[in-house]
């Protein structure tokens, strides 16, 4: 009778178990769905979105803990994380005072890269899901070509958001020889992603690729006509509405031309842009303006002619 009661007990907890696994796979296919970030990138109030983006991260991932091998759920995770260190520690990290607010400046740059790094490694481990050898062939430019060739469209976005977050944690210091080793790798990936899916996000590639080839010297990769080039595909596939590839083209190729009329132009189509004319993006759209405004008020911080307020 007790070896009975027992035998039933170990039935009802493995059913248990197995219930709730099922659970956490069910909740994580729901939240990992298509149309799911829009919850995020549709809304209209930046600081609502900043202030609950952080419990939505660890929510994220304390589901992965439950089901570590959903790759939906490392995907979304693992952009979340760079979604948020790219709009809410990055870019008002940047629109602080470099003189008077320095270490404040560079705190926040410091705690962006780490997050960065953080949503990377969390897509890095999607990828070597998806395919084995992936980790290995970081390091073996002639492993990764090899490799991407087996990659499909449904592996865009993982390509994307590993490579975004990569480059965007480099970007934020180009002397970590570390990082700057795996641009190959990071360059490599975002090409194979465009073959594969060339309006994936609309023109989140393109806009992407301006900022890579409009950032980066020559000798390693950089190229101001193929910028321009991919500048003009974000218009063409956006009807003129990506307000990332103005402020992008205006932050980079114009303040290295110290092209003024051009960069006030750029920023100016940015602000003309109606957040909800594209629903889906209107968050997107308002922290671009937000950051557009930003650069027209302190212009004479890029542009060595123009004239210091005087309060300053």
């Amino acid at each position: 009778m007790l070896a009975n009661i027992r035998f039933i007990a170990h039935c009802s907890l493995l059913t248990a178990v197995l219930a709730s696994c099922s659970i956490n796979v069910m909740v994580a296919d729901a939240l990992t769905g298509e149309g799911s970030s829009a919850v995020f990138t549709g809304d209209s109030d930046p600081q609502l979105v900043g202030d609950a983006l952080p419990f939505a991260i660890k929510m994220y991932e304390a589901l992965l803990d439950a089901t570590p091998r959903h790759q939906g759920l490392m995907l979304t995770t693992g952009s979340l994380y760079i979604m948020y260190a790219n709009a809410f520690v990055q870019g008002p990290a940047e629109m602080r005072d470099p003189i008077v607010d320095f270490q404040a400046r560079q705190d926040g740059l410091d705690r962006a890269k780490a997050l960065y790094l953080r949503g990377k490694n969390i897509l890095y481990g999607a990828l070597e899901a998806r395919r084995k050898g992936f980790t290995n062939a970081l390091e073996d430019p002639d492993a990764m070509g090899s490799l991407l060739r087996r990659f499909r469209k449904g592996d865009v976005p993982y390509l994307y958001w590993a490579a975004a977050g990569g480059l965007a944690a480099f970007s934020i210091n180009v002397m970590d020889f570390d990082l700057a080793a795996y641009i190959p790798a990071w360059t490599a990936m975002i090409f194979r992603a465009y073959e594969l899916d060339p309006d994936y996000g609309g023109a989140a590639l393109d806009e992407l690729l301006l900022l890579f080839y409009g950032s980066f010297p020559e000798v390693m990769g950089g190229d101001r006509a193929l910028a321009r080039e991919h500048f003009n595909r974000a218009l063409a596939k956006t009807g003129g509405a990506s307000a990332g590839a103005y402020v992008a083209y205006a932050e980079i190729l114009c303040v290295e031309e110290q092209d003024y009329e051009t960069f006030r132009e750029r920023l100016e189509s940015a602000l003309a842009i109606d957040p909800d004319a594209d629903p889906e993006n209107r968050l997107v759209t308002i922290i671009n303006q937000r950051k557009a405004r930003w650069l027209l008020d302190n212009a004479y911080l890029s542009f060595s002619f123009l004239p210091f307020p005087d309060d300053y």
